[in-house]
C-alpha cells in the first residue's frame, strides 16, 4: 500500500472514490465525490477560507484502496464540535492551538464513515498514516468528527481521545401516516404539535416538495436567499453559496428534497434537505417572514411526512435543539477521537472528557425519561 496527500480532489477519479465509499459507508451523500468537490470547487472549503485539503490516500498501485477526508484549519467553524475552550486555554499558555488537522465533512455535523478502506488493514494504516502526519507536520492536534461508534473505537485503540456527544433523530418504525405518528405521542405533545401545524396553515401557508430535476436554478436562488438571511439575522459566518447549491443540485439531484413555503402563492421559507434511502438530512433553513410555527412545519413536520410517505427510517434534524425532544425527536450518541501534541494539555483534555462524558451520559438517560412518546404498559 502506497501513501499520498492529496490536495486537489480533480487528482482523483471519480469513479474509484465513489466505488471506495459505498464499500465502506453505503450510499451517505455527503461522503459522495461530487458533494467534497462542490465544496471545494465553489470555493466553500478552500485554504481562502481556512480548510486546506490534505486528504490521506492509499493506493495499491493505480486503485484507491483507503482515503480519509483531512483539512488543515485555521479556526473552528463549521465543524459542530466546540473546542474553542481548549483554542482559549492554549492562548492564556502563550501556545498556538491553530494550524490544526480536522478530518470531517466541512460544514456538516452528519455521522458517517471517515475512514474509508476496504479492508481493515487499509483502516488501522489511515489512522496511524494520520497520526504520523499529524506529528511531522507540527499542527497542535489532530480530530476526527461524527465517525461511527466502531470507527471511534478503532481510533481509540490507537491512543486518540474519544468524546461523545449528541443529537435529536426522528425515528420511523413504519407509521401509515402523520396521524398514526401523533397518536403515539403523548396527549400534551400531540395537541402542541397540532396547534402548531394549525397555526401555520390558517395563515394560508402552503408547500411545495421539490426533488431533483424538479429544483430549477431559479428555486435555488431563492433557497440561497432564506439561508443567507438566517445567517445574517444571527451574525454568522454564511458557510455556503449560491455556486456550491447549483453544483450539488446538478451533481446529486437523487439527493435533494428542498421544501418551500408559499402564501398567495409566493415563496416565504425553504429548507435544504439531503437524503439516502435509510435518512433524510435537514441541513438549512431560512425565510423571509415570520410566521408562528413556520420553521417547526417547513423543516420538521413537512420532513417527517416526507419520511413517511417515502418508508425512510431516519430523520437527523441536525445539530443540537433540545427543542427537538418535544416533537418526536430521541437522542442519539455522537463521537468524535482527538490527539493533542502538547503531553500536559493532551492530559488535561483527558480529565476533562472523562468528566463531560458522565455528564453526557446522565443528560442522555434524563432526556429519555422525558420521552415525548407514550410509554408502554407493563405486561403481566
Amino acid at each position: 500500500m502506497t501513501l499520498r496527500i492529496v490536495e486537489d480532489l480533480a487528482e482523483i477519479d471519480t469513479a474509484q472514490w465513489d466505488a471506495l465509499r459505498k464499500t465502506t459507508a453505503g450510499d451517505n451523500p455527503f461522503l459522495a465525490y461530487a458533494f467534497l468537490r462542490a465544496l471545494q470547487d465553489s470555493g466553500c472549503a478552500t485554504p481562502t477560507t481556512g480548510w486546506r485539503a490534505q486528504f490521506l490516500t492509499l493506493w495499491r498501485d493505480a486503485r484507491l484502496i483507503g482515503a480519509l477526508p483531512l483539512y488543515v484549519k485555521s479556526h473552528s467553524w463549521g465543524e459542530f464540535v466546540f473546542d474553542w475552550a481548549w483554542a482559549e486555554a492554549y492562548a492564556k499558555h502563550g501556545l498556538e492551538y491553530y494550524p490544526k488537522l480536522v478530518s470531517s465533512v466541512p460544514f456538516t455535523p452528519v455521522t458517517g464513515a471517515r475512514l474509508l478502506a476496504e479492508s481493515d488493514a487499509a483502516r488501522t494504516q489511515l489512522i496511524a498514516a494520520a497520526l504520523q502526519f499529524a506529528r511531522d507536520s507540527g499542527v497542535s492536534s489532530l480530530h476526527l468528527l461524527f465517525p461511527p461508534e466502531s470507527q471511534a473505537l478503532e481510533m481509540q485503540a490507537q491512543g486518540m481521545l474519544l468524546r461523545k456527544g449528541v443529537q435529536f433523530h426522528w425515528q420511523n418504525p413504519g407509521y401509515p401516516d402523520f396521524a398514526a405518528y401523533l397518536a403515539s405521542l403523548r396527549r400534551d405533545k400531540r395537541k402542541k404539535i397540532q396547534q402548531e401545524r394549525r397555526r401555520v396553515n390558517d395563515a394560508g401557508i402552503v408547500f411545495q416538495h421539490l426533488r431533483g430535476e424538479q429544483i430549477t436554478p431559479a428555486h435555488w436562488q431563492f433557497f440561497q436567499r432564506c439561508y443567507a438571511r438566517t445567517h445574517m439575522q444571527f451574525n454568522s459566518p454564511q458557510a455556503l453559496n449560491l455556486d456550491f447549491f447549483l453544483r450539488v443540485g446538478a451533481a446529486m439531484p437523487e439527493n435533494i428534497l428542498l421544501i418551500i413555503a408559499l402564501k398567495d402563492d409566493e415563496p416565504i421559507a425553504s429548507a435544504l434537505n439531503f437524503y439516502d434511502e435509510h435518512a433524510l438530512y435537514g441541513r438549512s433553513w431560512g425565510t423571509l417572514e415570520y410566521h408562528d410555527g413556520l420553521h417547526f412545519e417547513t423543516c420538521y413536520y413537512q420532513a417527517i411526512e416526507f419520511c413517511i410517505a417515502n418508508h425512510i427510517r431516519i430523520f437527523e434534524g441536525g445539530a443540537q435543539g433540545e427543542h427537538k425532544l418535544a416533537r418526536g425527536f430521541l437522542p442519539v450518541t455522537t463521537w468524535s477521537a482527538h490527539w493533542l501534541a502538547h503531553p500536559r494539555f493532551a492530559n488535561a483534555v483527558e480529565t476533562f472528557l472523562q468528566r463531560e462524558s458522565g455528564g453526557i451520559e446522565r443528560y442522555v438517560d434524563e432526556l429519555n425519561e422525558n420521552s415525548p412518546f407514550k410509554r408502554s404498559e407493563p405486561t403481566r
